[in-house]
């Protein structure tokens, strides 16, 4: 846990989809993340944040927009190269996540290279470093989140493949519903201590049901039956891949164990389908246009016309997929 007080994740107001994103993410790591689309001003960072208190060690990690491979991953001590003359790492920012949050703003405008390398990282808990005179390896088991704004450069569909859940957060909220966010947002920075120590009999609650969470979930099966269903619903989505599917079927063991059950229901599996499914789901290619009718009588070239523009054909029209919608977020300033 961290010195400095951070907004209670119970007491967000609203996001009712993303908390439980969050919270399936944080009884099991393995589900890959969660990836949240939406504009600023939405508390993506708050969530987060907030995130990190449900854990065992509650450390929250951000990685900077402009970050190097070497701050990421690690590198060689200098101090110890250059003033002792012997090769030593130094930890980098997936070091220091490990056991806790790894938060990366605008993960879309991140260069594709480190993107890719800190999902590898993500799905296999372990980083390898082989650089420098150097060979090192150390857990980095962490929760990822990433936020990003469509509209201002997307991931490429590899890399959005490879968060595990994806929720999208509307910018229009209820005037009641802001006014209830504002009101606590003032309170808490008017006196952190205090909002955090009324709030904390509602965040132990929630932090001892994603314990006890964690606890339950290898004692509930990933049975065959809910597997069917799965397969079943992700193939009727034309998703590619089998991703979805595995990330499905975990998420669906994990809202389980969530409710304190034994085995996967149905409503395990409907509640998080769309978090699984969003960013994965493929549009129908729109239909093929109708043949061109035939010529007539008056428009066939007779033979003492000649050919004519015999090389001048038209374009052959070909389907493609829709994109998916991305709500019109403002571009930041």
């Amino acid at each position: 846990m961290t010195d400095t007080p951070h907004f209670p994740l119970c007491a967000v107001v609203g996001a009712d989809d993303l908390k439980l994103a969050l919270c399936l993410a944080a009884i099991d790591p393995k589900i890959g993340g969660v990836l949240i689309e939406g504009p600023r001003g939405m508390a993506k960072s708050t969530l987060a944040r907030g995130l990190a208190d449900l854990l065992a060690s509650g450390q929250f990690v951000t990685l900077p927009l402009g970050a190097t491979e070497e701050r990421l991953v690690g590198t060689l001590d200098l101090d110890a190269a250059l003033g002792e003359g012997r090769a030593q790492f130094s930890p980098g920012v997936l070091a220091k996540a490990d056991a806790g949050v790894l938060y990366v703003d605008e993960v879309n405008l991140l260069p594709d290279h480190l993107v890719d390398l800190l999902l590898d990282v993500a799905a296999s808990g372990t980083n390898l470093i082989e650089r420098d005179g150097i060979s090192h390896r150390h857990s980095a088991r962490f929760v990822l989140i990433g936020t990003m704004n469509p509209e201002e450069g997307e991931l490429r569909p590899q890399l959005l493949d490879r968060f595990g859940l994806n929720v999208a957060l509307d910018g229009h909220t209820a005037p009641l519903e802001r006014g209830q966010i504002i009101r606590r947002r003032l309170d808490f920075d008017s006196d952190p201590a205090a909002f955090c120590a009324e709030w904390e009999p509602t965040q132990r609650q929630l932090r001892e049901r994603c314990q006890q969470a964690r606890d339950r979930l290898m004692q509930i099966p990933l049975d065959d039956q809910a597997l069917a269903q799965i397969t079943e619903r992700c193939f009727a989505a034309g998703v590619d891949g089998l991703r979805a599917d595995l990330v499905w079927l975990r998420a669906a063991r994990a809202h389980a164990a969530w409710r304190g059950a034994d085995a996967i229901a149905v409503e395990d599996i409907d509640a998080v389908a769309e978090f699984a499914l969003r960013h994965r789901r493929r549009e129908p290619s729109a239909p093929a246009p109708s043949q061109a009718p035939p010529a007539t009588a008056d428009q066939t070239a007779r033979p003492d016309e000649g050919q004519g523009q015999w090389g001048d054909l038209p374009a052959r029209a070909l389907p493609i997929g829709t994109r998916r919608d991305v709500p019109s977020w403002p571009k930041k300033p």
